[in-house]
């Protein structure tokens, strides 16, 4: 058996006659009888008896699943019916949500299958009954927003019965008031709370605990695999079986979760809650408080200390910023005599304990982000308008999660549309450490030949050219006019972008929305509602957003999306290549350019009559030898450089939808 399989259409045949879950999924099965508008897609048929074998033999699999392929479906019924306790892990919370109640509640109808399902999220996305009283007592809050949101959560907190945020879509999921009434792993108060039997954590774990499929998130799956998460329990343990969805986001998050943070909000936060409960407790706001006070001016100064700006870089480059030192010891000092007061108070109240232990872990974080950074661990920072974070990630995750997946005596299947780099899995297998696993590459199932033209304009600089963008947007312009609207422009830049909302601002014709401007579920809502709208978007936009019909024709991407080898962990990365004796360009950077290039192209056709036009303005992909790898690892579209073609092509598009 080769390492990267295409199936052919025989042995699909063969598949579905002979597994169960390959048949729920055919002409005639349950599904077709009971899911309105299920169309059988042979690419489907076979992901899921690969994921029926995988099951079976408790062998590692990874799937490459084409935009269309309905690999949730694939994934789901051999889940469902091989009778194993089954762990799903999604890329985000949204992608969780959609799952368990949408996806998992038809298909187990469909299959009429009898089993206990779970949704677990991280604790920030519960409501805490202690933190909600809390912030309800002190009368902290200083905008009106605030409070009323803050009333807002009160009312819901009587009517819940999960606890989970996102019920309360009243609220945007990033609202200041979420920090005041959810809890951390570091001030969550654990069986010592008042609130524990009431507890919606609590109550989310034990019902995952005892389910025989629960749906979680990346971030979940690696803080557990990084024994990050107290109270986790026995869940990770206790499961027979883990799917990956959206598996190309794993290796990064992975690299956060086996690393070592701290985070200005995390020092802040402990005076913050270290100041409430001393004075809950005793009424005064002496002594402590002012300890507490004077620890917050310390990370404030430590942030100016790092310069003014918004950034990521090695911690290296603060070298020669002579008062950063005393920074870092007028902190650690502030922290130290914090810590010796919560010693003395700490018998006083639980939540008083509570700070006592994370000034003692905030204090060992201190030594530890701001020494010497151990061997194979990227040591760099990154700063916000007033708050910064720095971080020790190691270079390479692979042998730490391989140790970890193995401890586990569970089958593991990864997924996603976008893994494979010019036809192989050498990339994605390699970072995760997964040489003994099968892999198998299914190609979408959308007549991209026929409904897709791919267009590089022709007379564009190379990308370095100081107007390059300038130009880009004139030929982005004219394409949009032609595309009467209807278009995504994403970019690789946040200057770029705000480059093309100042230009398209005075000269575009159609309605224009433009990340930041509103939250992203908004935006992609009035897109999908006005029906001739231009969106300009960056990272965020490139995966996960589904626009299907007429709405969305044309994805304009502006630069091959290679990441930026002055960002700290990449540069690492490629030094770290070089001494090996390695080629950093094609072992990281290239595929990386090309998974998120898939992800960005994944946009343009969501449903099998979904007909667009991809514009690609790099000349790179015809310039460059390594062009033809971009390109090979595309779905197959006729190309162009002729603009004619592009009118004719939304000319022909338009008549064709008149009919």
């Amino acid at each position: 058996m080769s390492a990267n399989e295409s199936l052919p259409a025989a042995r699909a045949v063969h598949a579905e006659c002979s597994s169960p879950a390959a048949r729920s999924l055919g002409a005639g099965g349950e599904l077709a009888g009971e899911i309105p508008g299920f169309a059988v897609r042979e690419q489907q048929v076979q992901m899921a008896a690969a994921v029926e074998q995988a099951l079976e033999n408790q062998t590692p699999l990874v799937v490459e699943a084409g935009t269309g392929v309905g690999k949730t479906f694939a994934y789901l019924v051999p889940a469902l019916l091989a009778g194993k306790r089954v762990i799903i892990s999604t890329g985000t919370r949204h992608l969780q949500d959609q799952l368990f109640h949408r996806d998992l509640p038809s298909v187990r109808a469909a299959l009429t299958v009898s089993l206990r399902a779970a949704l677990l999220k991280g604790r920030s996305n519960y409501l805490c009954h202690h933190r909600l009283a809390l912030a309800r007592s002190e009368g902290r809050l200083q905008s009106r927003a605030q409070i009323g949101q803050l009333e807002s959560v009160h009312e819901w907190s009587g009517r819940t019965r999960h606890g989970d945020i996102a019920e309360l879509s009243s609220i945007a999921e990033d609202a200041a008031i979420w920090p005041w009434v959810t809890s951390t792993a570091d001030n969550c108060l654990g069986q010592q709370c008042e609130w524990f039997q009431q507890c919606h954590v609590v109550k989310a774990r034990r019902e995952a605990q005892e389910a025989d499929l629960v749906v979680i998130n990346h971030h979940l799956l690696c803080a557990d695999l990084a024994l990050k998460e107290e109270g986790f329990g026995d869940l990770l343990p206790g499961a027979e079986a883990f799917i990956i969805d959206e598996a190309h986001q794993l290796p990064e998050t992975a690299a956060k979760f086996f690393g070592i943070s701290l985070s200005s909000r995390q020092l802040q936060e402990l005076a913050q809650d270290s100041m409430s409960e001393y004075v809950r407790e005793t009424a005064s706001t002496q002594g402590l408080p002012e300890l507490a006070g004077a620890l917050e001016q310390r990370v404030r100064e430590l942030r100016l200390a790092m310069d003014g700006k918004e950034q990521r870089a090695p911690w290296s480059h603060l070298a020669a910023n002579k008062n950063l030192p005393a920074c870092v010891t007028a902190l650690r000092e502030a922290l130290e005599a914090l810590t010796e007061a919560l010693s003395s108070v700490s018998g006083l109240s639980r939540a008083l304990d509570n700070c006592h232990q994370r000034a003692l872990k905030l204090h060992a974080l201190l030594g530890q982000t701001t020494g010497q950074a151990p061997e194979n661990y990227i040591h760099w920072f990154e700063t916000w308008k007033s708050a910064f974070r720095i971080n020790l990630t190691p270079l390479d995750v692979a042998e730490n999660f391989d140790a970890r997946r193995q401890a586990l005596p569970s089958c593991w299947v990864f997924t996603s549309a976008t893994l494979s780099v010019n036809g192989g899995f050498a990339h994605f297998t390699r970072r995760l450490g997964l040489e003994d696993a099968r892999t198998v590459q299914l190609d979408s199932p959308f007549d991209y030949a026929g409904h897709a033209l791919f267009y590089l304009p022709k007379g564009l600089p190379e990308p370095t050219a100081a107007d390059f963008t300038e130009r880009m947007l004139v030929q982005a312009q004219a394409i949009i006019q032609a595309s009467r609207g209807r278009a995504f422009l994403l970019f690789t830049s946040y200057r770029a972008l705000h480059l093309a909302s100042r230009r398209l601002q005075e000269h575009c014709d159609y309605p224009l929305l433009v990340q930041g401007s509103a939250p992203r579920n908004e935006l992609l809502e009035r897109f999908r509602a006005m029906g001739n709208a231009v969106l300009l978007g960056t990272s965020s936009f490139w995966e996960g957003v589904d626009v299907r019909g007429e709405a969305l024709s044309c994805v304009i991407i502006d630069k091959l999306p290679f990441a930026s080898p002055g960002d700290p962990v990449w540069q690492a990365r490629i030094e770290a290549l070089q001494a090996r004796g390695g080629n950093p360009f094609i072992e990281e950077q290239l595929p990386h350019a090309v998974i998120t290039l898939k992800q960005g192209v994944g946009r343009l056709i969501r449903d099998v009559s979904d007909r667009g036009v991809l514009v690609v303005c790099d000349p790179r992909l015809v310039t460059k030898g390594y062009g033809k790898v971009f390109i090979n690892s595309l779905p197959d579209m006729r190309r162009t450089r002729d603009f004619d073609e592009v009118e004719a092509f939304f000319q022909a598009t338009d008549v064709a939808q008149l009919r």
